[in-house]
């Protein structure tokens, strides 16, 4: 999670992309709870390889999201973007043994338990649209035959989603290492799918690992569509907080609602979640992500994402604004 979120600022300028939240939680913390509810043992440590500007909230931040899984959080450093690889060689003190590693702005959703046995796994998940994509081409036994970074013709439509585990996490160390020692670089970066394609011609074995939904938080329209769905997926979960006050309100469920908040003579969802000691009052909000410590009133909005302590009164849009915006 090295890199800096172009794609979703303001929001990024001044909070790390995968600590924006969804439903509640930040999307780092999901992707955490998600990896560890199909992993059949218990993760020991998680390295979060981090740009140094995030600071040392935002450090301790992850360290929490680590223990709430029951492992210690270890924080590693890329300042300068160049690849995967290069990143993923400054946590390489943790590859040892089974390994699993995930870009922090994917999260899913899958019913099966990872298969520690296998050399290693690459998840995917089947995309209308390929030639976007890499994608994973496979033979009669299901196994990855080739690994393809965005292909101009019909290769395969199983899209990587950008989550991996390894077996033996000291061959692909090795392997990335390898890269860096020869300076082997494809359009200016150390890649990791040349590691990966170096281990597979020593005779590892990958295979796909297909999930059933990859929910994506690369730009605002996505935030509000992966919000909308795990709003749903949680629905039966409590979501509305016993420290928020609901007055003379309509609530449209599922909605997300935190601590402190106070929504008065409002309408609030489908697919809303309020950070918290956020206070709504008579407005209409609906299909958006409002972070904490916000002040609404006569506001109407829908498929907006706005950040922390913004003000906001009497508009009709679809708003994207950074935090301490003034409307």
């Amino acid at each position: 999670m090295a890199g800096l979120g172009k794609r979703l600022r303001p929001h990024t300028l001044t909070t790390a992309k995968p600590l924006l939240p969804i439903a509640g939680k930040p999307i780092v913390h999901r992707l955490v709870e998600d990896i560890a509810r199909v992993c059949p043992e218990k993760i020991e440590n998680i390295g979060f390889i981090v740009h140094p500007k995030f600071g040392k909230q935002v450090e301790e931040d992850l360290k929490a999201v680590a223990k709430s899984v029951g492992a210690e959080g270890k924080i590693y450093y890329q300042q300068e973007a160049k690849g995967i690889s290069h990143a993923l060689l400054f946590a390489k003190e943790l590859f040892t043994g089974n390994v699993i590693v995930a870009f922090a702005d994917t999260l899913f959703r899958a019913d099966f338990t990872l298969d520690t046995k296998r050399d290693g796994t690459i998840w995917v998940q089947k995309v209308e649209n390929p030639s976007q994509f890499g994608v994973v081409k496979l033979n009669a036994s299901g196994e990855i035959t080739e690994l393809v970074e965005k292909p101009t013709t019909f290769v395969s439509d199983l899209a990587i989603i950008g989550i991996y585990f390894f077996k033996q996490g000291e061959k692909l160390c090795a392997e990335m290492q390898y890269l860096l020692d020869n300076d082997i670089k494809e359009k200016g970066e150390y890649q990791f799918t040349t590691a990966l394609e170096n281990m597979k011609k020593k005779g590892a074995v990958f295979v796909p690992g297909e999930v059933q939904e990859w929910l994506d938080c690369g730009n605002k329209d996505n935030m509000i569509q992966t919000n909308q769905r795990y709003l749903e997926i949680i629905k039966n979960q409590k979501l509305v907080s016993a420290k928020a006050r609901v007055i003379n309100c309509v609530i449209l469920p599922p909605v997300f609602l935190d601590d402190d908040v106070i929504v008065e003579n409002s309408i609030i969802g489908p697919h809303v979640s309020i950070g918290a000691g956020t206070k709504v009052f008579n407005s209409r909000i609906s299909n958006s992500i409002i972070q904490r410590s916000c002040t609404l009133s006569e506001a109407t909005l829908k498929n907006s994402l706005l950040g922390n302590f913004v003000k906001f009164e009497g508009k009709s849009a679809d708003f994207d604004l950074g935090d301490f915006s003034t409307i």
